[in-house]
């Protein structure tokens, strides 16, 4: 997966939180479109997509090699990371969950698997040193993963996938839901440890926008009513003069900030819509490619 569009611009990749949703089907999806080729459809309107299933469930090796399949050669999966790990483990004891997490599959995608997602829940405080161990953890390359793989326990539902096709690096996107985060000493910790802060756009949660590494990972859930609510044009256009920036390397005060400026550079950025309701996201994402030129 290349990192950068050009010397001078970062990459942005658009797209959607998911895609197995009954509404959008005879209305974004084609009608009849058979269900197996949803992801395909994907991959001809957009350049990357959020796998949702990995937080709700372990998946298996061969689930991945057919999402590998069925997109384009450029296309980009972030993957969210398990809910055993971030909410009933609550990031305690990770070794294991994260080792299973990597083996059941997720190094099968290879040169497609964009940024990991880890999401706590809305009741998970700041904690400092529980989050430090935590990032100590993370794999930050293929190699690496496979290595953090091998620590798997025997949860696994098959057998480990720990084979390395691609060398690039790994990158980390960490969304938080609780106020306890709005403080200078949390996005210090990211910068130390390369993860980004997810911007997260909704009523519900802190709406944080700054950069702690080296990619901008947004995920726009519905700025008046989560998982629902469309975005107006002119919402729209104020994110897309958000992502040229950051695309830019331009400075960027357009939000809420708590801690000090991050060094101005070209950054790569993804952005999932998760209004997946009533057809919300798709519309979204659409309209935020052609402001951004991208359609």
């Amino acid at each position: 997966m290349s990192s950068r569009s050009s010397a001078t611009r970062g990459d942005v990749r658009i797209g959607l939180s998911g895609w197995t949703y009954k509404s959008w089907r005879g209305r974004f999806y084609p009608k009849g479109l058979p269900h197996n080729r949803e992801l395909a459809h994907i991959g001809e309107v957009f350049s990357t997509v959020e796998i949702n299933g990995t937080f709700y469930s372990m998946q298996r090796p061969d689930a991945f090699g057919k999402w590998a399949e069925a997109t384009p050669r450029d296309f980009v999966f972030a993957v969210k990371g398990p809910r055993f790990l971030t909410h009933m483990k609550r990031l305690n004891d990770a070794v294991a969950p994260l080792g299973n997490f990597i083996a059941s599959g997720v190094l099968r995608l290879g040169g497609k698997l964009g940024p990991i997602l880890w999401q706590l829940p809305p009741n998970f405080h700041f904690n400092r040193d529980k989050l430090e161990a935590f990032f100590e953890l993370l794999p930050r390359d293929m190699h690496s993963a496979a290595a953090c793989g091998r620590k798997h326990d025997h949860r696994l539902k098959a057998r480990a996938w720990l084979r390395v096709t691609d060398r690039h690096r790994l990158r980390h996107a960490l969304e938080v839901r609780h106020e306890s985060f709005c403080v200078p000493d949390f996005i210090a910790l990211l910068r130390k440890h390369d993860v980004a802060l997810v911007c997260a756009d909704t009523v519900d949660w802190p709406l944080l926008m700054d950069l702690t590494s080296d990619f901008v990972y947004c995920r726009l859930h519905g700025s008046r009513e989560l998982y629902r609510s469309g975005y107006t044009n002119e919402e729209i256009a104020q994110w897309a003069r958000r992502i040229r920036a950051w695309r830019d390397g331009k400075p960027m005060r357009d939000g809420t900030f708590v801690g000090g400026p991050a060094k101005a550079a070209p950054r790569d950025v993804f952005v999932y819509f998760d209004n997946t309701d009533k057809l919300m996201a798709p519309r979204d994402a659409q309209a935020l490619m052609r402001c951004l030129r991208q359609a």
